[in-house]
């Protein structure tokens, strides 16, 4: 029975062309030329000795022939595909592949996934990260964090995560030197803002009922990452979301001058892929561990009930 099989390659070709109804789709999807597709398949048909397609100028469509050929062998390679797909899982790590904001990846969770790693040995994160809202039906992720309900795919269920709140914060050093007693000492420094959250100044100042504040000297940088870093180097006031500050006003590195003057942001949401296993839902139970642990810890983070 071996040696009766036809060419792999061109079963897999054939295959491809006869779900998309298309050569040139076909080729997309296995990275191949055109040209490609079409030998292959007219080699799969002198093989068999049929005609599998009724070629027309836009659209490539399946003899009966052809259709019975692809109902078999679409099963056929999906169980080849299910075997791999066990035999990697077995000999592998398991991954949980986790789609983030690059903010949200390099200021909470990266400093926290080696507590993670040491709980949980055999199950490797991956770390993807993105401004826009995944779609499950493009994408391939486990676990998908962001702020707020709008944008979200319909085939995704967001659930609460974590509440937050935007802060004042500069560094001791700065302080020092130029000292922010109240609101009206905001003109004396450097305000440091991000290209990504441009508005957070005249939003935060509006909610906190105070006069704008004009034209005060700024630096901007592309992510809110750089900002907090050219805060902690002392070049100016960072307006933050406290999910983000880590562990930088446990440790002194930051202070908060005016913790009265603070504003609400749209919480954080979580949403699990519909594909997602057992360990994305470990993943989640170990994120609201640490959640709650910076609350304790007084690391300004509040924790949301599911």
């Amino acid at each position: 029975m071996i040696a009766d099989l036809p060419p792999l390659n061109a079963v897999r070709a054939f295959a491809a062309a006869a779900r998309h109804e298309s050569f040139s789709r076909a080729a997309e999807e296995l990275h191949v030329s055109h040209s490609a597709v079409s030998r292959h398949i007219k080699l799969l048909e002198e093989h068999l000795g049929v005609l599998l397609f009724e070629r027309r100028v836009r659209q490539s469509i399946l003899t009966p022939a052809g259709q019975a050929f692809y109902e078999q062998v679409s099963v056929a390679l999906t169980q080849i595909a299910s075997a791999a797909a066990s035999l990697r899982q077995g000999a592998a790590l398991r991954k949980v592949t986790l789609n983030v904001r690059p903010s949200f990846a390099v200021r909470w969770l990266i400093p926290r996934l080696p507590n993670f790693m040491a709980q949980h040995p055999q199950i490797q994160p991956e770390v993807v990260t993105s401004t826009q809202y995944p779609d499950p039906a493009r994408e391939t992720f486990d676990l998908v964090i962001r702020r707020g309900r709008a944008g979200w795919s319909a085939a995704l269920q967001p659930q609460r995560l974590l509440e937050d709140e935007m802060l004042l914060v500069a560094a001791p050093a700065l302080l020092h030197n130029t000292p922010l007693a109240s609101a009206r000492d905001l003109g004396r420094h450097t305000l440091l803002t991000s290209r990504t959250r441009a508005t957070d100044w005249s939003k935060w100042t509006a909610h906190c009922g105070l006069a704008p504040l004009g034209s005060p000297p700024t630096l901007q940088f592309d992510h809110m990452h750089f900002v907090l870093q050219a805060c902690v180097d002392g070049l100016g006031l960072a307006l933050c979301p406290a999910s983000l500050l880590g562990k930088d006003l446990a440790s002194g590195r930051l202070v908060c001058p005016l913790p009265t003057l603070h504003q609400p942001l749209p919480r954080y949401y979580y949403a699990l892929s519909p594909e997602a296993g057992a360990d994305a839902e470990l993943f989640i139970q170990w994120m609201r561990a640490q959640i709650e642990q910076d609350a304790r810890d007084n690391v300004a983070q509040v924790p949301v009930a599911p």
